[in-house]
């Protein structure tokens, strides 16, 4: 019997490999990618300790090259809802009851397998199938997910360890129990960690799961399932289902058992979520924890003494980088009269360069976006502003959908700061500037913080401190995550954990304990050593 008090390694961040030409990990990388591509998976459900196949299969194909097949997944029904959740509260006793420690071991193992056998694989799915380039994957589903993992861990440490004050007579202690039920993740396309996090980090304090990914993404999903078995994670803990949201949410927001949904996604799937989880309130044997992660329309303000290199690069990054499919890339633009014109020489010379194709090529900067749904939302808007004579296109335009999802990097500038491009959530290669009068910051500032429903990412640029200052005050309640002379985007686990507030979702940041505590229900203990055997009091006392 176990009696000690364990402490787990320090969590430090996973270097990221820069696959440079000539590079081992390049050519291993891209070996793995073209054997993915060549050949075909038939994806199962996991639910419990059984790979669940059905007639009803659809075909999956990469976003880039989207008549070719890679494989195909298995759609199910509410049987398979059904029967996730079952397998959920089977395995619920004994995942409960297992030792904080050899949960934290399951963990741990699968970081150190993702650092080593199951990188290439991992990264190669999101490249295929994600349409990520190389370097693009190697930070997400590699180096961010293992630093979710080992994090996670050591917060989940430090969490347990937290104990109240005794006084003489008595022992106070505090236990953080698992929810009483099962928690239903809901995860999006485009970063592979955020999916498996998502499920990794309840189950790690001893919620068991049912996770429902988004369809273009279960090719990835698939090597998340296959890298949490290699663990030792036991069968039932994380169910995967593939079934459309309606299904799934139809079994499951009926469930008295359900206790949590994990979420990232659109805002408005939330909301409706979140509507349905109240309109069943009294269903549930507690009320359900809601935590969602939706959208942005995030900004990037420059000062009149910004670098204008600066301020053209932290747009060509944190607009275009994996195509603005990026919960936190950069959408709207506020610069100052003064440095326009260096900004937008500079930042058209580097669209210029930009290449775009198939992640298979590593010089292709650009890639598809995720589906023809997504292409043509995005090139509604780009039409829009080609039409509107209170905007133009400096840069980009261009389309075409006939082998892949390709849309180029695209500028818009506007003269209307509340234009619909520069309000309305775009998730695509596209940004809109707006050019302000140098002398007009603080006035700017707020219109920055009035234009968006949104509230998750935010960067000033300035070499001025008064004006940093100025800024970081009136943007207070624009940006979860706020930068200074840097892109919006890059949240690093254990450096900056990521959230944001208003329509971007509940800001209880992820890659830290404070998204930990959701996950977990308080029980405070009290031991009286010598209980007291009369009711009265002194004060009751007639006598002196």
């Amino acid at each position: 019997m176990s009696n000690a008090f364990f402490k787990t390694p320090i969590a430090v961040n996973e270097a990221v490999k820069e696959y440079k030409v000539g590079s081992i990990e390049r050519e291993k990388l891209l070996n793995e990618y073209r054997k993915m591509n060549t050949s075909k998976v038939d994806i199962p459900m996991y639910i419990g300790d059984k790979k669940v196949y059905s007639e009803n299969k659809i075909k999956l194909s990469p976003p880039h090259d989207h008549q070719h097949v890679i494989g195909s997944a298995n759609i199910g029904n509410e049987k398979d809802v059904e029967n996730a959740i079952s397998s959920a509260l089977e395995a619920k006793e004994k995942w409960n009851s297992m030792n904080w420690e050899h949960r934290a071991a399951i963990f741990l193992k699968a970081a150190d397998l993702l650092a080593g056998p199951y990188r290439d694989k991992l990264n190669a799915a999101t490249m295929l199938a994600q349409s990520k380039n190389v370097y693009q994957a190697e930070i997400d589903a590699a180096c961010e997910l293992i630093d979710f993992f080992k994090f996670n861990v050591q917060y989940m440490q430090e969490l347990y360890k937290e104990q109240p004050e005794s006084q003489g007579g008595m022992w106070n202690r505090l236990e953080h129990r698992p929810l009483e039920g099962f928690v239903f993740a809901i995860t999006p396309f485009n970063f592979t960690s955020i999916c498996a996090n998502l499920c990794a980090a309840p189950a790690m304090l001893g919620n068991v799961i049912v996770w429902k990914p988004a369809t273009s993404q279960i090719y990835s999903a698939k090597i998340i399932m296959d890298l949490f078995k290699e663990a030792g994670l036991p069968d039932g803990v994380i169910n995967m289902i593939t079934v459309s949201g309606k299904v799934a949410g139809d079994v499951i927001f009926r469930n008295k058992h359900f206790a949590g949904l994990h979420f990232t996604g659109s805002t408005n799937v939330f909301q409706k979520l979140w509507s349905t989880i109240g309109n069943n309130i009294e269903k549930y044997n507690s009320y359900p924890r809601i935590v969602g992660e939706t959208g942005g329309k995030d900004f990037i303000i420059a000062h009149k003494s910004a670098n204008f290199e600066e301020v053209a690069t932290s747009i060509s990054r944190g607009a275009f980088e994996y195509q603005g499919q990026k919960c936190s890339a950069a959408s709207r633009v506020y610069i100052p009269n003064n440095i326009w014109e260096n900004v937008k020489k500079h930042l058209i010379a580097d669209l210029k360069k930009f290449k775009i194709g198939s992640p298979e090529d590593p010089k292709n900067f650009i890639n598809a976006v995720i589906s023809e749904t997504a292409f043509d939302n995005i090139t509604f808007e780009i039409e829009y502003a080609k039409q509107s004579n209170k905007a133009e296109i400096i840069a980009g335009g261009s389309y075409n959908k006939s082998k892949g999802y390709f849309i180029e990097p695209t500028i818009i500038l506007t003269t209307d700061p509340f234009f619909r491009t520069m309000t309305n959530e775009i998730f695509g290669p596209v940004v809109t500037i707006y050019i302000y009068d140098e002398n007009e910051w603080e006035e700017t500032l707020k219109l920055v913080d009035k234009t968006s429903e949104y509230a998750l990412t935010g960067a000033v640029f300035s070499k001025d401190r008064y004006a940093i200052k100025k800024a970081s005050k009136v943007l207070e309640n624009s940006a979860g995550n706020f930068y200074i002379n840097d892109k919006p985007t890059g949240a690093v686990v254990g450096q900056q954990p990521f959230g944001g507030g208003r329509k971007s979702g509940t800001n209880d940041k992820a890659g830290s304990i404070l998204n930990l505590l959701r996950w977990v229900s308080p029980r405070t203990i009290k031991e009286t050593f010598v209980p007291a055997k009369n009711y009265s009091y002194p004060f009751l006392e007639d006598k002196i």
